[in-house]
Formats: C-alpha cells, structure tokens, sequence
C-alpha cells in the first residue's frame, strides 16, 4: 500500500512539476511578446524617422526564423506565389528559363520549354528583354521581369525584345499559360534492355507521370529501370510513398513522421497494389538529392528493393507543413522528422536554437546501425550511403569558372548564341559534339578576351611555400620551388586545350536545349554519363545485383519496420 502511494505520489508530483514549466514557459512566451510590442509602438510613435513597418517587423520575424531551420519560412502575401509554384511546379506564365546577364546589364531568354508560349512564339535563347506592355526593362533585375512576365493564365501582353545575332529589335504578343514544369523531363529506353526515367522534382501528381513512363517502357520491352533522382531536392513525401508504392507490395510501411504534436504524428503504408515487385532497379542520387528524394531511395534501400548507386544524398530528414497567416500571407514550418522503414532518420545537421541559430553535423562516429528487411546493414544521420558508390566525372577548373562566375560566363553564353545563330539544325542529342574546327573558335574568344581563373595549383604552391617559409625549410628548397613556379606558371591557351573534351561537353549542354529542349540535354549526357554506365552493367550482372540485396552472412537479421 505505501508503494502504492509513494507512486502515486511521484506521478502526481511529475504532472505538478510538468504543469509549472508549461505556466512558466507560457508566461515567457506572453512577456516576450509584450515587449516587442511596447518597443516597436514606442519607436513607430517617437523614433526621428517613419519607420516601414513592412520592413522592421519583416526583419523581426526574419532574424525570429533564422536562429531555427532552414526550411521554416515566412511569406507574405505577395511571395506566397514562390511558395504555391514550390509545392505545385504550377505558376501563369510564358515558360522559359530567364537569366540576368552582368555584361549586358539585361534580362536574357536562357531556355523555352517545349510547347510552351515561349517556344511557339519564336523566342531563342539569347533574346534580349527590353519591355513588357511599355514597361522598360532596363536594369531591372531577374525578378522584376519574372513578376512582369508572369500573370493570369489566358492574359497577354506585348513583349519586345532584341535578337542578338540580327540586331533586329522585334514585338510579339504572348498570351500567358498555367505552366507546369515537367517532373519527369525525360525518359526511354536505353541499351541492353534498360529503361531510365528521370525525375526532377516531387510536386504534384509527380507519381502519375512516374508510373505512366514505366508502363509505357514496359510496353517497349524494359527488363531493367534506373530511376534517376539526381539533383531533385524533394517536395511532396505524399508523392514520394505513391511513388515506392509502384514497386512494393500493398500495406508495406514507407515513412513514419514524429513531432512534437502527437495527433500530427503519422504512418504512411501503400495503399494500393504495385505494379511491379521484382524488376531488377537501380536508384541514382547524389549530394543534392533530398527530403522526398531520400524516402523514396532510402525506402527502396531499406526494403531491399533497389540498388542505390551514386554518392551520399544530402541528409534532410525534416518534414514540413504550410499554415495560412493573417492578411494572406503562410508560414512554411517544420513540424517533424520523418523515418523509414529500417527506423532510422537520415538528417545530417542538428540545428541549435541558442546564440542566434547555430548548426553541426552529425559525425559518422555517432551514426547508430539500422537493419533492411533481409538483414543489411545501414546508418542513420548524414544521408542515404548508397549501395554502389560511383562518383561522376569531375569538372576541371577552367570549367566552372566559365560556366559559373560573374561575367565569365557571358563569354560562354554569348558563343553559344552566336552558334546557335549560325546553324539552323544539329545533330541528335546522343551524337553531337562540337567540331574541333568550332572549339578552336571558342578558344581564340577566350584568348581575346580579359578572362582569368584561379588556378588551383598555384594556390597550393603559394600555400606551400609560406608554409615551408614559417617552418625554415624554404631556402634550402628555394631553386626547386621556383623551377615548380615556371612550370605552374598561368597558360590559359594550354588550359584549353588541356580541358578540351570536358569543354565541348559543357559548351554542348547549353546548345543542345535550343534545338531539343531539356530532355535533349539529358539524352546528350546520358551518352556520356559515368555513373548511368555503372548501373546498366550491374542490371546486367543478375549475380552481382542479387549479392548486394542479398542478407550478408555476419549481419544478425532483424525486420525492418
């Protein structure tokens, strides 16, 4: 009996002790909301300036939400458009990639989609956008024109551009569409009875354009699928569970998500019978792929269903929900982690709330084993470990610079519009290349010009001499590392050509989409693409896949669930 109210007794003093630190957190939470309202009333009513009020809370809240997630966002009422287009891929526009261009302080055409306004009315890359319906849009940023450009759907306006290969300025009238950006840009057959369907993102009704593809491969004769998840950063996990569901049985449990609101919590099972469970698949990712992306590779490697051949996925294991907010505006909040079906969560940064925000990663060595349904060993934290890892084909470093640094890569851009210019038709996506004849015309452009790039051999040299410098080795050492100096001396013409063949790929990648828009890009790459031959040959080892997905003899064997 005194057992017996000894216990109750500490129940009753856990619930007392629980109920006073939800009062005293409550009490804060209202005090600290007092408070900034009586310091931004004070300084709206007696500070020398008039304050925006848009801003100064707007900052508030910015600096509120940065000290958390990343992925917890603030959007008022007028980028709620941003959000709705995130989660969807839907917006009213013109369809076609825009981009600012540094040297001609303009907003440029970079790709129309195909069959989209854009497209039909004759716009290329390159055109130049000077108005939208009167409004000029010089020096206006990447943004405003995207505003301007996008509308209702059914609406129109005149836009004027100027075509840099003429000169000639022109006017068109484009009547606005509801775009969609496609999920799944590209798929087909490849050799050896391989069927390769790439996924970009998961919006909306993604798991409908995946499942029509592989019936439609099927119907082509697929023995084998790839499902290319290779830079998708995510979106719907709805999707995602749909998407696993084509290719595991009824009532198999997917995902889990676990937050701090306990009827928020919950379990997402198939719920419908696949289409198929047996066809030998390879799952490709990379760093940057994420959330949905990782359910979807990282269910498939738990119930030993696929191969995941790549390099380690980006580690976001965070679930979000959206909530409406007053004067139209919605808050974009993380709410859970989720968990697949081995149990683990795959996050790979915990982010702290104190001092402003901090964040840290979650080191290998604190990584906890896991278990796939037939036994094989798997980490939680950092991302999804593939099966296979293949690193892709790495580009030199002339190649970023000119593909990614301000102004360089207007010399890139502006060649690639002039040849698109001067050659009305090329080759099919699989067999371009550009002419040796055509590089070397490329590389007198360069040569003419003030382009330059860090070379990252002479960074090291630099490194190193200082530091034999503070360590007394470098006098001894002086005449070989000046005669190391000469020879890493900066050669941009013997860059060139040094880099040739992984510059014409680069150069390619942005031709090919004028001709056959994205999914010619992918086709191109495709030719070429390290770690897409490293899946079909494993498709074709029927020993080898079978011996990865098989349970390991040293692993004890627990169910995943």
């Amino acid at each position: 009996m005194k057992r017996l109210l000894l216990g109750i007794g500490l129940v009753l003093a856990a619930q007392s002790a629980m109920a006073q630190a939800e009062k005293d957190h409550n009490f804060t939470v209202a005090k600290n909301l007092d408070v900034f309202h009586a310091i931004y009333k004070n300084l709206d009513l007696m500070y020398v300036d008039t304050l925006d009020a848009d801003n100064a809370v707007g900052t508030g809240v910015g600096a509120m939400l940065k000290a958390l997630d990343p992925y917890t966002v603030y959007y008022p009422e007028d980028k709620v458009k941003d959000l709705k287009f995130m989660i969807t891929g839907k917006y009213g526009g013109i369809g076609s990639i825009i981009k600012y261009n540094s040297l001609l302080k303009r907003v440029v055409i970079e790709e129309p989609y195909e069959n989209m306004p854009a497209a039909e009315v004759g716009l290329r890359k390159g055109d130049i956008i000077l108005a939208i319906d009167n409004i000029d849009m010089t020096d206006k940023d990447q943004s405003f024109v995207s505003d301007h450009l996008r509308g209702d759907p059914g609406s129109s306006f005149i836009l004027k551009i100027k075509r840099p290969s003429t000169g000639k300025i022109m006017k068109m009238k484009v009547t606005r569409r509801a775009i969609q950006t496609p999920a799944v840009p590209f798929y087909g057959m490849q050799r050896d009875g391989v069927g390769y369907i790439n996924l970009s993102s998961f919006t909306e009704n993604c798991s409908k354009d995946v499942r029509k593809a592989f019936v439609d491969l099927q119907q082509q004769g697929m023995k084998a699928l790839v499902l290319d998840l290779r830079g998708n950063g995510g979106g719907s996990e709805s999707e995602a569970v749909n998407i696993v569901n084509m290719f595991v049985p009824k009532g198999t449990l997917v995902v889990s998500n676990r937050g701090k609101l306990k009827r928020a919590n919950r379990d997402y099972k198939t719920t419908v019978e696949p289409i198929d469970t047996v066809m030998p698949m390879v799952v490709l990712v990379d760093g940057n792929s994420a959330s949905a992306s990782e359910i979807t590779c990282g269910a498939l490697q738990d119930l030993d269903r696929a191969v995941v051949l790549g390099t380690r996925t980006f580690g976001k294991g965070l679930v979000q929900m959206t909530l409406d907010l007053p004067y139209n505006g919605m808050l974009k909040l993380t709410t859970s982690k989720y968990y697949i079906p081995s149990g683990r969560c795959i996050q790979a940064i915990n982010y702290k709330h104190n001092n402003g925000g901090t964040t840290e990663h979650v080191p290998d060595s604190l990584t906890k084993i896991f278990y796939t349904a037939h036994g094989r060993v798997v980490r939680d934290g950092g991302g999804i470990m593939p099966d296979v890892e293949v690193k892709p084909d790495s580009l030199p470093n002339i190649a970023f610079y000119l593909a990614g640094v301000k102004d360089s890569n207007e010399l890139l851009h502006s060649y690639e519009v002039d040849y698109i210019a001067a050659h009305p038709t090329i080759a099919e996506p699989e067999k371009f290349t550009l002419s040796d004849a055509d590089y070397e015309e490329f590389k007198q452009r360069v040569l003419r010009s003030n382009f330059s790039y860090d070379r990252e051999s002479e960074k090291f040299l630099k490194e190193l001499v200082k530091l034999a410098k503070f360590e007394g080795y470098y006098e001894e050492a002086r005449v070989e590392f000046e005669q190391l100096e000469k020879k890493l001396s900066h050669n941009l013409s013997k860059d060139l050509n040094f880099n040739k063949e992984a510059l014409k790929k680069l150069i390619a990648g942005g031709i090919i989409p004028a001709y056959y828009f994205q999914k010619g890009r992918i086709r191109h790459t495709l030719a070429s693409d390290k770690q897409m031959k490293a899946a079909i040959e494993l498709l074709g080892d029927a020993k080898r896949y079978d011996d990865i997905l098989r349970t390991p003899a040293a692993s004890p064997k627990k169910k995943a669930g």
